[in-house]
């Protein structure tokens, strides 16, 4: 009696098994299959280290699929998708540099021999930055320049080029083997590191690093929605669609027909070449000194300058102060705002004299429009006193504006 249940336990074992084995070949057919390139769970936790013949042969079905997929007979999706991967791909990057204050890529840098690129970090708000800063007229602050290369840190002498905004001095060789400035570019730092008119190392040329992270966020956000694409050229319809867009954003409306003259009176200023279309690097700068504008107060502008700017700022504000009260007419402060922007003639350059010329704004100018010509006629006769204080907190954004090496007007007076 024993043996014959047993007998009858092992049938009823052998039925229960096959059910079993059946639902689990069902439930294997209403599995999805598993993403291509992705091993499965069942593969990494019975061969651990990955190196059972199962896991092996999968990775070699897949890369056999991955050449089927990429030879000229593949559908044509597959074939369209490269292209879009490569642009998706270039625009990330281009993201990643303008996120890290770079701007463009530098020039050439895949080449083995070349210098690393120095990490820009972005400046963080201090508590007191609001706060006026005391900024004597009577005693200039005249910095000495670093003695050593910022790149190299070796000393040479006359070999070494300065900035006319910081105390750095640089090689044109370790300038050039880092990869940030064109030949084009070297070549005009060696003809104006010395003369009066000066030259900005990467550091000050790119007033895009004074922003903060919280400050670039929201300028990258505003690009994005606006479906600006980094690096790339505007041409003025460009130009007038995102500011049309960020008044919408701003203060819900439209641009007014005033306003879209003022537009294209920017572009124009941002190409004075003539060329049809702005730079990426002067819409950045432009854009960025806009958050300044809009963001931070006087006194904190006033305290991003350096000692030379403030120097420089002394020997504009005492050369208009004929009689030494310590008082100017705003018409005068206003005049000397817009000549920053003054290129010198370089055949008149001189390595004696101060460090920026300030002067009357030449009929080539990209501020010598007729509109903008008449009203500084205006503004030379509007003679409300304006204090040493009033006109350093007043000119800063306009000095930091005049950082950049290129000729473009990056801040303009309203019209």
């Amino acid at each position: 009696m024993g043996v014959l249940m047993s007998k009858k336990q092992q049938v009823e074992k052998v039925q229960k098994c096959s059910v079993v084995v059946s639902a689990f070949k069902d439930g294997l057919k209403d599995r999805a299959a598993p993403a291509a390139g992705a091993p499965t769970e069942e593969v990494i936790a019975e061969n651990g280290d990955g190196s059972a013949d199962g896991s092996h042969q999968a990775s070699k079905e897949q890369t056999e699929q991955k050449d089927k997929d990429s030879k000229p007979g593949s559908l044509p999706n597959q074939q369209a998708s490269a292209p879009a991967r490569e642009e998706h791909k270039a625009n990330q990057e281009a993201w990643g540099r303008l996120r890290d204050g770079k701007g463009v890529e530098p020039e050439d840098l895949k080449k083995a021999h070349q210098l690393i690129p120095p990490a820009f970090v972005r400046p963080k708000r201090e508590v007191n930055d609001d706060q006026p800063l005391d900024v004597s007229l009577g005693q200039r602050e005249q910095p000495i320049n670093d003695e050593m290369c910022e790149v190299c840190e070796v000393w040479t002498a006359d070999d070494l080029f300065p900035c006319r905004m910081c105390t750095r001095v640089f090689h044109d060789g370790c300038l050039r083997e880092m990869g940030y400035l064109s030949t084009e570019a070297l070549q005009e730092m060696r003809e104006t590191a010395h003369t009066t008119s000066g030259w900005s190392c990467y550091y000050c040329d790119n007033v895009n690093l004074l922003l903060t992270e919280e400050e670039m966020y929201s300028l990258m956000e505003t690009f994005k929605q606006c479906k600006i694409i980094p690096e790339s050229c505007l041409v003025s319809d460009e130009l007038l669609q995102y500011r049309h867009f960020v008044t919408k954003q701003l203060f819900e409306r439209d641009l007014t027909d005033e306003e879209e003259e003022e537009v294209l009176a920017q572009f124009a200023a941002l190409d004075p070449d003539k060329k049809g279309q702005i730079e990426w690097s002067d819409f950045l700068y432009h854009e960025s000194l806009s958050v300044l504008q809009k963001f931070r107060t006087e006194n904190s502008l006033v305290r991003i300058l350096t000692a030379k700017e403030r120097d420089r700022a002394r020997a504009v504000f005492q050369s208009i102060d004929q009689d030494k009260d310590g008082i100017i007419t705003a018409g005068e402060a206003r005049k000397a705002q817009t000549s920053w922007f003054h290129k010198i003639n370089k055949e008149s350059q001189s390595c004696s004299v101060s460090i920026s010329h300030v002067g009357p704004i030449s009929e080539s100018s990209p501020a010598s429009s007729g509109s903008e010509r008449s009203r500084d006629k205006a503004l030379e006769n509007d003679n409300r006193p304006v204090t040493w204080d009033s006109f350093l907190r007043e000119s800063a954004i306009y000095i930091l504006a005049a950082r950049p090496n290129s000729s473009a007007m990056h801040i303009r007076l309203p019209l």
